[in-house]
């Protein structure tokens, strides 16, 4: 097993938050700037999880793990590029391919005894669901404080300025 470092644990914390923003993320219905937001937010986390994957490894070796890593960080990068050029068909497909990637790489993690997170689960689950707790509470609090922001800057007559290519699904 992987002993806990710093690395692991930044990773597991950054891979948990992508899980959560993911959701809001593809079932919101506005695209607006709390998207655009939690997006870039979701995208800088993704890298750091794929890119800090390169450095966890088990007894020196890359496993599928990395290679989805790799992938992802490549789908990721189009879905990014296509939503800032207007093509929202390929950002989706890039940014929900990229979630469900994550999504079973999370199960894989998850799943597999003798992996950091089978073993933390057995030793400390409260440890174990106090993070994720915090994770969601983090994602809620970002969350709210864009939405909220949002309602203070209409309301003091500013005006949301979205480019209306964001805004067609």
């Amino acid at each position: 097993m992987e002993p806990w470092n710093v690395l692991l644990v930044s990773h597991v914390i950054a891979a948990l938050f992508v899980l959560a923003i993911g959701p809001i993320q593809i079932l919101r219905r506005r695209r607006d700037r709390i998207h655009r937001t939690m997006g870039y937010l979701w995208v800088a986390a993704m890298y750091y999880v794929c890119l800090s994957s390169f450095w966890i490894v088990t007894a020196g070796h890359f496993t599928w793990l990395h290679g989805l890593s790799a992938f992802t960080i490549v789908t990721v990068t189009l879905g990014l590029v296509s939503a800032i050029r207007g093509n929202i068909r390929s950002h989706l497909g890039n940014m929900i391919g990229s979630y469900i990637g994550i999504a079973v790489a999370f199960a894989f993690a998850v799943a597999v005894p003798g992996r950091a997170i089978p073993q933390l689960l057995a030793q400390d689950p409260a440890t174990a669901a106090y993070i994720a707790g915090l994770v969601v509470l983090s994602v809620l609090v970002v969350f709210v404080s864009l939405k909220r922001g949002g309602s203070a800057g209409a309301s003091s007559g500013s005006k949301d300025q979205t480019p209306s290519h964001f805004l067609r699904v």
